[in-house]
């Protein structure tokens, strides 16, 4: 997947709040680059005039894509959605970005086939 289908299927279809199915290495990281691009965006233009206005309209906007893309990206490595949860613990911030970047199931796993 690339970076533009990446942004449109999470921010404009069905996928916005979809925490079911499967999401692929690629597209997740695409929108993860696009968080952060449109993150530092709003920053710079928060700065420029003086509030937190657009950065915080941006997090509330993404919030639950960025879950619901956790969710189906954990789905790709044969995870519950749930386990993104780790993240409250020291270490499992460094177990939830191991399976964050790992290669997904191949075939079929209990949450469908790949990049469905």
């Amino acid at each position: 997947m690339d970076f533009a289908t990446s942004v449109k299927r999470n921010l404009t279809t069905s996928a916005y709040a979809q925490f079911s199915g499967r999401a692929s290495r690629s597209e997740y990281w695409w929108f993860f680059l696009f968080t952060v691009l449109a993150g530092s965006a709003a920053t710079v233009v928060d700065l420029a005039i003086g509030l937190d206005l657009f950065a915080n309209l941006l997090t509330i906007a993404f919030f639950i894509p960025n879950f619901a893309l956790i969710a189906r990206r954990l789905h790709d490595v044969g995870r519950s959605g749930w386990w993104w949860l780790i993240v409250f613990t020291i270490i499992g911030v460094f177990v939830l970005l191991y399976w964050l970047i790992r290669p997904g199931d191949a075939g079929a796993n209990a949450h469908g086939e790949p990049g469905a």
